[in-house]
């Protein structure tokens, strides 16, 4: 008897979500997809019936984040800085919780865009279409929430700011130095969120 759609697709959603997380964790040449299957609790033969190759996988799983079924840990609402969560436009709470002591830490369900970008830099015109895809949904929610003058501008900076600071901050080896880029990050943006020069 064959497998249902939804079979199909919850065995779809458990393959991207291995991937993703192994991507996010070892990069994308470190893993096979032998180690996303089985991460997944299914057999390696499985995986062509998803995906025609590891590219393919690849690009699926970068989008694989937009997707509100992709656990985010570090986006859970008590887990945001500052005032109190409710009272913010979504903008500033995405800025929290990217910036966030979780989100730095998450080396595996993290945003693919601090987690990827030199995987990205060598990958096909498929991988770096799926990337452009996550950069700009994260540009349309924020430039969507900024008031004021130069919203674009401004939602180009916040971006920047975001996938820079925590791409430095985590490829050092100075936890202090790792602190200090974040915190300088973070501080720029919310300038950046007030309409204020950096």
């Amino acid at each position: 008897m064959p497998y249902t759609a939804q079979h199909k697709l919850a065995t779809r959603q458990k393959i991207l979500e291995s991937a993703r997380r192994l991507f996010n964790a070892k990069g994308f040449a470190a893993v096979s997809i032998e180690e996303v299957m089985s991460e997944a609790g299914l057999t390696h033969g499985g995986f062509y019936r998803h995906f025609s190759g590891k590219d393919e996988l690849y690009a699926e799983a970068v989008r694989w984040f937009l997707c509100p079924e992709a656990p985010k840990p570090w986006q859970r609402p008590g887990q945001q800085r500052g005032r109190d969560a409710a009272s913010k436009t979504r903008a500033r709470r995405i800025v929290d919780a990217y910036f966030s002591r979780d989100h730095f830490n998450d080396h595996e369900t993290c945003c693919p865009l601090i987690g990827l970008p030199s995987e990205v830099s060598h990958g096909s015109a498929t991988v770096k279409a799926a990337y452009q895809d996550v950069l700009d949904k994260l540009l349309a929610l924020l430039e969507a929430d900024l008031d004021g003058r130069d919203t674009r501008e401004r939602a180009l900076t916040l971006v920047t700011l975001c996938i820079g600071g925590l791409v430095a901050s985590r490829n050092v080896g100075d936890p202090g130095l790792a602190r200090e880029l974040r915190e300088a990050a973070y501080r720029q943006a919310q300038n950046v969120l007030e309409g204020r020069s950096c």
